[in-house]
């Protein structure tokens, strides 16, 4: 069973620096991808940043230039680095894995983790 654990997020002022950790256990898997969603009260979810097994890196343009998202795959572990932060910035960030398991792709999600950013 994949299980996906979160930590890091917390209350920060707007310019400042938080990194969320993703750990996952339950499996190897040769083919995935690795995200960063958030979601806004009243807002759908949203994708902020993607790497996948052959290290190929996307994010939102709204991200781009102030998040950095990358793995260790020795912890088996991902990250967030978010800096400048901004009010807008302001939700629950949730991790997402989804490998190539018995030729379907399946979907795991982290608890889910509050940034609040805010002076």
């Amino acid at each position: 069973q994949v299980q996906l654990v979160e930590s890091g997020g917390g209350l920060v002022q707007p310019g400042g620096s938080l990194r969320l950790s993703c750990e996952t256990s339950g499996g190897i898997f040769s083919f995935y991808t690795m995200g960063w969603y958030r979601q806004a009260p009243g807002k759908e979810r949203e994708l902020v940043a993607s790497i996948n097994s052959g290290g190929d890196i996307n994010y939102s343009d709204s991200v781009k230039g102030r998040f950095t998202i990358s793995k260790d795959n020795a912890k088996n572990t991902m990250y967030l680095q978010m800096n400048s932060l901004k009010p807008e910035d302001t939700a629950v960030y949730y991790c997402n894995f989804r490998p190539l398991e018995l030729l379907r792709w399946r979907d795991y999600w982290g608890q889910g983790t509050q940034v609040t950013v805010s002076s």
